[in-house]
C-alpha cells in the first residue's frame, strides 16, 4: 500500500512537472511568436563614421519599442561587395543603401515601392528619391549635401547691397562687376580665386560644370549616363566662369599654376563670393558669424532660375528589402519613420548626417544646410548632381581643366566645348567597351 502511494505520488509529481514544462515551453513559444510578429530590423550602414552613434540609437529604439535592431557597417569603399555578400544570406539586410541609378538597376527586385509608406509621407521634398524605369520609388534620400555661392553678407552690405538684390544671373553679374570696379576703394573684391590645380579645379570641372549638365539632363530626361551630350547650356557655364575669373583680384592667366587658397581668402574678408559647399561651414564659422554668411544658388542665366535652389544631392538613399518577411518590412519602415520624426532619432540624424529631407528634421546648426532647406521648403527646384553621370570622371575632368586653362590664357572657348562634348563621348565609349 505504501509502495502504491509512493508510485502514485511519483506519477503525480511527474504529471505536474510535465505540465510545468509544457507551460514553460508554451510560454517560450509564445514569446518567440510575439517577437516574430513584431519583426526585426537589419540596417547595413553606408557611413563608417556614423557607426558608433547608430549602434547607440539602435539600442535606444529596441529598449523603447521591443524591436530588435541590428546595425552592421560596411568598411569604407566596400559597401557594394558587402551588400552583395549579405544579400546572399538567409538573414539579409532589411534596410540598405541604393544610392544611384546604376544601383537601382542592380537591386530593383530587392526594393519595395516606398511611395505609399508612412515614412515617405514625412519627406519635405522628393528631390533625392530614386525611381526605377516603371516609376517605382526604389529608394529615398535620408541626407544630402549642397553647394552654391557662399556670400559674406557683411562685405556685401559695405558695398551697398543686400542679399535680396541678387535673384538671378543678371543681378549677380551687376553686383559682382560693380564691386570689382571699386575693389581698391572697398578693400575687397567680388570673387575669391578660381585655382585650377587638383586641390581646387573640381569646384569648376565638377560642380560648376554641373549647371550645364543639370539643365540639359532636365530637358532631355536623363535617367542614366547618356552616350553623348549636346552641350546645350555651355554658354551658361561660360557666363559664370567669365564672371568668376574677370571679377577677382587674381590674374586669370595665373590660375593654371594653382597654389591659391580660396578658403583662406574668404575667411580673411578678401572677397564677397566663394563657390563651395555645406561642408565648408565648420572651416568658416570661426572667422565669419552665421548672421554674416549665406549660400545662394549658382545663377547662370537660365530662364526661370529665380526659382532655383542650391545644387543638392546624395548617394545616401534608403531601400527596404522586398525579399524580407512582411513583419520585418513593417518593423523596418516603422524604425525609419521613428528616425525622422522622434526627438531622439532626428537628433542623431542631424548630428551624423547633417541635413535630412524630412518635415521634422532637427537643426544641424549648419547655416548653409538651413539655406538649402529654406529654398526647398519655399518651393524652389533642386539642382541635382548631374555630374554623377560623368563617364571616366577623372579623365573627362582632366581634359576639361586643360581646355579651360588654355581659354584663361587667351585661347578659344571652342576648346572647352570640344573637351566637354566630344570628351564625354570618348570617355563614355572607353567606360562601356
Amino acid at each position: 500500500m505504501n509502495m502504491r502511494k509512493k508510485l502514485l505520488s511519483v506519477a503525480l509529481c511527474a504529471t505536474m512537472v510535465a505540465g510545468l514544462l509544457a507551460g514553460c515551453g508554451s510560454s517560450s513559444k509564445s514569446d518567440k511568436a510575439s517577437s516574430d510578429s513584431k519583426g526585426s530590423v537589419y540596417w547595413l550602414n553606408f557611413k563608417p563614421e556614423a557607426d558608433e552613434a547608430l549602434q547607440g540609437i539602435a539600442k535606444t529604439y529596441e529598449k523603447e519599442n521591443g524591436v530588435k535592431v541590428k546595425v552592421v557597417t560596411a568598411a569604407s569603399g566596400n559597401y557594394n561587395s558587402t551588400l552583395t555578400s549579405e544579400m546572399g544570406k538567409s538573414a539579409a539586410p532589411t534596410l540598405f543603401v541604393v544610392g544611384n541609378q546604376a544601383a537601382v538597376k542592380t537591386w530593383d527586385d530587392y526594393c519595395i515601392d516606398l511611395k505609399d509608406t508612412d515614412v515617405y509621407k514625412e519627406l519635405s521634398t522628393d528631390a533625392f528619391n530614386l525611381k526605377d524605369e516603371n516609376g517605382k520609388v526604389a529608394s529615398m534620400g535620408y541626407c544630402y549635401e549642397s553647394y552654391g555661392i557662399i556670400v559674406n553678407k557683411k562685405l556685401l552690405k559695405k558695398a551697398g547691397y543686400e542679399i535680396t538684390d541678387i535673384k538671378d544671373f543678371a543681378s549677380l553679374k551687376s553686383v559682382a562687376e560693380d564691386i570689382h570696379k571699386r575693389a581698391d576703394k572697398l578693400g575687397f573684391d567680388a570673387f575669391t580665386s578660381s585655382g585650377m590645380d587638383d586641390a581646387s579645379s573640381w569646384r569648376f570641372t565638377g560642380h560648376l560644370a554641373n549647371m550645364s549638365l543639370f539643365y540639359e539632363g532636365r530637358d532631355d530626361g536623363w535617367k542614366e549616363a547618356p552616350a553623348e551630350i549636346k552641350g546645350t547650356y555651355l554658354d551658361n557655364f561660360k557666363n559664370v566662369w567669365d564672371l568668376y575669373i574677370n571679377n577677382s583680384k587674381y590674374d586669370k592667366k595665373t590660375l593654371a599654376t594653382g597654389g591659391y587658397d580660396a578658403e583662406a581668402e574668404f575667411k580673411k574678408g578678401e572677397a564677397v563670393f566663394y563657390q563651395n559647399g555645406t561642408w565648408e561651414y565648420d572651416a568658416l564659422k570661426k572667422s565669419i558669424s552665421d548672421d554674416d554668411m549665406q549660400m545662394i544658388p549658382i545663377y547662370c542665366g537660365v530662364e526661370g532660375e529665380e526659382k532655383a535652389g542650391l545644387c543638392s544631392g546624395t548617394e545616401n538613399c534608403w531601400a527596404v528589402n522586398a525579399k524580407a518577411s512582411k513583419a520585418d518590412q513593417k518593423a523596418t519602415l516603422e524604425f525609419m519613420k521613428w528616425l525622422v520624426t522622434s526627438k531622439e532619432g532626428t537628433k542623431v540624424m542631424a548630428e551624423q548626417f547633417g541635413a535630412i529631407p524630412y518635415k521634422k528634421a532637427a537643426d544641424s546648426g549648419n547655416v548653409f544646410l538651413k539655406n538649402a532647406n529654406d529654398l526647398l521648403e519655399a518651393g524652389n527646384y533642386n539642382v541635382d548632381w548631374a555630374f554623377n553621370y560623368t563617364p571616366n570622371v577623372d579623365e573627362w575632368r582632366a581634359s576639361l581643366v586643360a581646355a579651360m586653362n588654355k581659354y584663361d590664357a587667351g585661347g578659344s572657348w571652342d576648346d572647352v566645348k570640344t573637351a566637354f562634348v566630344q570628351g564625354w563621348a570618348t570617355q563614355y565609349k572607353a567606360a562601356n567597351k
